[in-house]
């Protein structure tokens, strides 16, 4: 896979950041998928799950000159007592969100995935953060 164009399959500007950081600028390909994870599905395979489905469909929408290409495709759940935490819909839901965290422990999973469209791959990472107390003032700002 590595002589191939390599396009990123996420919105993520963190994830822009980071390739930017290694010299890497792919051009961005839309990545629908539906995140709403499957019942009994653990964590783990969510983050994978995702993963694998973003980079298959940005490799789908390849443009057509560029067929054979690599296609980055990526996720990171934030999970709390097994429970995966979801984008906020919007601020007080954010403020809720970090005030569930504040001075405990969590899981951070991520998982990177590519495809090539004949073959793909997938690697999982997990971390354990420990968040530090905050107040609400902190909440705010944050």
């Amino acid at each position: 896979m590595t002589d191939l164009p390599l396009y990123l399959a996420s919105r993520s500007p963190r994830r822009r950041a980071l390739l930017a950081q290694l010299g890497l600028h792919p051009p961005l390909l839309e990545a629908a998928v539906d995140e709403t994870p499957w019942p009994g599905e653990t964590p783990a395979d969510y983050v994978r799950r995702l993963a694998l489905a973003k980079a298959g469909a940005g490799h789908a929408t390849l443009p057509r000159e560029t067929p054979s290409a690599v296609v980055l495709g990526a996720d990171t759940s934030v999970v709390v007592d097994g429970t995966i935490l979801g984008k906020p819909r919007d601020r007080n839901e954010g403020l809720a969100m970090l005030a569930r965290l504040a001075g405990r422990e969590h899981q951070v999973l991520s998982a990177v995935a590519l495809d090539d469209g004949t073959r793909r791959d997938c690697r999982g990472q997990s971390s354990q953060v420990r968040f530090r107390a905050l107040d609400a003032d902190e909440r705010e700002r944050y």
